[in-house]
């Protein structure tokens, strides 16, 4: 008989052609990692035989065929006309009678005696691989209960297969698209609407820095994140001191976390919400050091398993309080870059900032901003100018395709902003908070990703350089070690890169100017400050330290 569906416990990565890269890895950590304490929620996929079945029960290769040849694979003047077309025929199909009961008899032996809410997402064959990561380009359901509703989820995750930016996509990295089956992953939900979620990278995502561990987190479902509807917390975590079991946050940074994507049980049927996050719960940590260490010695074992960089997304269950690994991919952009290959830029000349934010990547680039209130403003971009919008999604993905860089008022690293960017190589700035109210749609800017984890936009053109390296023909002395100046850690990881034979002196006063940013006098005297103004600016930088002195320590530390 056919084999439709899978069980967690009956995949390995290896089964990647039968089930998609992201039901294949949940698999892999399902029956590989438990057994060292990672937990991984239980659940099952369809399989690619399933949606073949799908595809040929209702007699849509041919329909499929004709659609896609009439495609303008150069100027997608029919982009939308065509991806409407293809998943109306979807949507208008019927499951076959043997695929919906063996997914209602597998999703009934998941639940037990009551129908659980689940996770259903999209896997298709040609996705998460470690040279193209599909991020974002098909639908995934949240909250979803019952068999009907079960039903509906994955048929629109068949549909999604064909959304308008999975096949510019799919065209822009010349996958076929005829070729590709799609895999619905089905897994308990983990309650973390009730508590956090997040993602993980095993290396720093801007630099490349193999030693470090990104984690971000924000309070409820884990979407905000990916979508860049809130600017998450940040942590990061330094592998080798990890791996002596000693205290190894080297940062740890607070994000507005503005919103709160919780269920919503409403007459329409289980689904999601966003709610404003309350003052008190925007001011606390998502994660506690200890969870904070738990989750990156998961990430370093789920690293060495695959022997790759990896893409990681965690949820803390607000009933159980545990931690739980919901999905694991390889890393896609850094870990394929050359290391020893390096572009450098700087500024020449200043100017006046007019709004900063998270920098990713290091360029330097100018131009026209253009501010867009959805991906339905494309045609007011033109090629190379900087797109200023509140946040982006999958559907915009056409829009920044044109862009010379981007910038947003929310997101974080992990964004999709931030993903884009760097697949594109272009620089962005996110989590500015400003930028739509600041920039003005038309004004020539120069955006700054040169200094650091900090980026800066300039309102005016101004000068900068750029030098390229190749360090792989680098002969280094052999007597005498090159050794760094550290002043600026933002740019540690970066220049880690650089032949070196170590650390020879660090700059104190600069890395308090930098880091710290108070004078230690100001902390040990700060009830004796007669400035209002600036009394108010140390409150800001230190008001998770009621001893303002410990957090002259902690941050020098």
């Amino acid at each position: 008989m056919p084999e439709y569906i899978k069980r967690f416990r009956e995949i390995r990565y290896t089964d990647l052609p039968l089930v998609g890269g992201k039901n294949a890895s949940l698999g892999e950590l399902y029956n590989e990692l438990q057994g060292i304490g990672i937990l991984v929620p239980d659940g099952f996929a369809t399989t690619a035989t399933a949606y073949w079945y799908f595809i040929d029960e209702n007699g849509l290769r041919p329909k499929l065929t004709a659609l896609i040849a009439a495609l303008d694979n150069k100027n997608f003047s029919n982009l939308k006309a065509t991806g409407t077309a293809i998943r109306e025929l979807f949507l208008a199909s019927h499951l076959p009678e043997a695929l919906e009961k063996s997914i209602i008899n597998a999703y009934q032996e998941l639940s037990g005696s009551t129908c659980i809410e689940v996770a259903v997402r999209s896997s298709a064959s040609a996705e998460d691989l470690p040279q193209a990561s599909f991020a974002g380009q098909h639908e995934s359901y949240l909250n979803i209960r019952g068999n009907e509703a079960l039903l509906i989820a994955v048929k629109n995750c068949f549909a999604s297969l064909f959304t308008d930016r999975a096949i510019k996509y799919r065209e822009d990295n010349h996958f076929s698209h005829l070729n590709i089956a799609l895999s619905v992953g089905i897994q308990k939900m983990v309650r973390s609407d009730l508590a956090g979620s997040g993602i993980c990278f095993t290396l720093e995502p801007e630099s490349g820095f193999r030693d470090i561990i990104h984690i971000s987190g924000t309070w409820g479902l884990g979407e905000n994140i990916v979508q860049g509807s809130v600017t998450p917390d940040e942590y990061f975590v330094f592998k080798p001191t990890l791996l002596l079991n000693k205290y190894a946050i080297v940062q740890k940074k607070l994000g507005e976390k503005a919103l709160t994507m919780v269920y919503d049980d409403s007459d329409k049927g289980p689904t999601t919400k966003n709610i404003e996050t309350a003052i008190d719960k925007r001011e606390h940590f998502v994660l506690t050091d200890v969870e904070i260490t738990q989750l990156a010695k998961w990430c370093h074992s789920i690293e060495a398993h695959y022997k790759r960089p990896m893409d990681i997304e965690w949820a803390k269950d607000g009933i159980s309080q545990k931690l739980y690994i919901v999905q694991a991919r390889p890393e896609t952009v850094k870990s394929n870059e050359n290391p020893l290959r390096v572009k450098e830029y700087k500024m020449m000349e200043q100017g006046e900032i007019i709004v900063r934010g998270e920098a990713v990547g290091s360029k330097i680039v100018g131009g026209i901003a253009r501010v867009l209130q959805s991906p339905k403003d494309i045609d007011k971009l033109n090629k190379g100018e900087i797109v200023i919008t509140a946040i982006t999604s999958p559907d915009w993905d056409p829009v920044l395709k044109k862009s010379g860089g981007i910038i947003t008022d929310k997101g974080g690293r992990t964004s999709h902003a931030s993903i884009v960017a760097r697949e594109l190589d272009v620089p962005a700035l996110v989590g500015t908070y400003e930028a739509t109210q600041r920039i003005k749609d038309g004004q020539y800017i120069t955006l700054d990703c040169s200094e650091g984890r900090t980026g800066f936009v300039y309102g005016s053109a101004l000068k900068w350089k750029e030098n390229e390296y190749d360090f792989s023909n680098i002969e280094m002395p052999k007597r005498t070690g090159v050794m760094l100046i550290v002043g600026d850690p933002a740019k540690a990881f970066k220049l880690s890169f650089y032949p070196n034979h170590g650390v020879g002196l660090m700059r104190i006063e600069f890395i308090i100017n930098q880091s710290v940013r108070i004078h230690p006098m100001a902390l040990v005297k700060f009830d004796e400050l007669k400035d209002q103004v600036v009394k108010e600016e140390i409150d800001k930088l230190t008001h998770h330290y009621p001893d303002k002195p410990r957090y002259f320590v902690e941050k020098l530390a």
